[in-house]
């Protein structure tokens, strides 16, 4: 599992975490696989593209995994 830190930032959201993970190329293709229901947040599938994502919460796509943190 990998760990992404949001730093000085409160949020991440979720079709950019995907971007910054290197999990998707571009964001049309985050939105897109994001709008088909391939990604779990906290274990449940999540459709909304620019949900935000706080600390401690687990993301999954494909077989990876990240959890995000406040910092290092």
């Amino acid at each position: 599992m990998e760990t992404f830190f949001l730093e000085q930032h409160p949020h991440v959201e979720l079709c950019d975490l995907l971007k910054f993970m290197g999990w998707c190329d571009s964001g049309g293709t985050a939105k897109a696989v994001i709008a088909e229901g391939q990604v779990k947040v906290n274990g449940k599938i999540e459709t909304r593209k620019r949900c935000k994502i706080v600390a401690d919460q687990q993301v999954e796509f494909a077989s990876n995994k990240v959890v995000v943190k406040a910092s290092a």
